[in-house]
C-alpha cells in the first residue's frame, strides 16, 4: 500500500519500520511536503484540518510562502472517494455468523443459525491532537450512512462515538459507493468477502445449507 502511494506521488519519500513492526512513510523535504499540501489543499473534513493549517503556516513562515489556510471541505461524500480512504484508516466489516443452539438446562431459550453483516466506523469523541470535538463530524458521517450515532466509553475509559450500519439498505449503499470508489488496501479483500455475503443475502441463499457453508468458508480464510 505504501509503496503504491509513493509511486502515486512520484517516488518521494522514503519507508522506515520501527522495533514493534510498525512501517512509516516520511516525506520531509519542502518539494515533497509542498506537494502534499497542493493535493490535500481544501479536501480534508475532519478537525485534522487545524493541524494541516499549522503546517501551512510554517511553511509560509519558514520558505516565505504565501499558500492561503485550507478551508473544510463541505461537499458531498457521496460524490467523491474521500470516505474510501476514511474506511481504509479507520472502518470494519463485519461478517457475524450464529450457530443454531438448542434449548438445555443452562439455555432458556433456543436459537436458529443467522448471519449478521455490519459496517463500523469508530472515533474517540476528542480528537487528541487539537482537543476538538468529533461530534460534529460524526453527525454528519451518520447522516451520509443513514444511521443512527452511537456513543460508549471503551476499555481505557475514554468516550468513543461510533457509527454502525447493518440494515440490508445500507449495507446496499456501502457496496454500490466501494463499487464505485474501490478500497485499495488490506480492507479490500475484507470488502470482497462482505460484498459475496451480501449478494447471497439479496438472493436469499445464506438460508440454504449451501450458502452457510459457503459463508463458514469465506469466514475461515485469511
Amino acid at each position: 500500500m505504501y509503496a503504491f502511494i509513493q509511486q502515486e506521488l512520484g517516488n518521494i519519500g522514503r519507508f522506515q519500520l520501527s522495533s514493534d513492526n510498525v512501517i512509516r512513510y516520511i516525506i520531509g523535504d519542502i518539494k515533497g511536503i509542498m506537494l502534499l499540501i497542493n493535493l490535500m489543499h481544501g479536501k480534508l473534513i475532519t478537525p485534522k484540518n487545524i493541524r494541516f493549517n499549522d503546517l501551512i503556516e510554517f511553511m509560509n513562515d519558514k520558505y516565505s510562502l504565501d499558500t492561503p489556510k485550507s478551508l473544510l471541505d463541505n461537499s458531498n461524500l457521496a460524490e467523491n472517494s474521500w470516505f474510501t480512504g476514511f474506511t481504509e484508516s479507520d472502518g470494519y466489516f463485519g461478517i457475524i455468523y450464529h450457530e443454531k443452539k438448542d434449548k438445555s438446562d443452562t439455555r432458556k431459550r433456543s436459537s436458529s443459525e443467522r448471519v449478521i453483516l455490519k459496517f463500523i466506523l469508530s472515533q474517540r469523541s476528542f480528537d487528541k491532537p487539537t482537543s476538538c470535538s468529533m461530534k460534529p463530524f460524526m453527525e454528519s458521517l451518520a447522516l451520509f450512512l443513514s444511521c443512527n450515532l452511537n456513543c460508549y466509553t471503551n476499555n481505557k475509559n475514554s468516550e468513543v462515538l461510533s457509527v454502525h450500519v447493518s440494515s440490508l439498505e445500507g449495507v446496499n449503499f456501502l457496496v454500490n459507493y466501494f463499487n464505485k470508489y474501490p478500497l485499495l488496501g488490506d480492507k479490500l479483500n475484507d470488502f470482497k468477502k462482505w460484498e459475496i455475503v451480501h449478494n447471497m443475502f439479496i438472493k436469499k441463499e445464506h438460508f440454504t445449507d449451501q450458502g452457510r457453508l459457503k459463508i463458514k468458508s469465506l469466514l475461515s480464510k485469511v
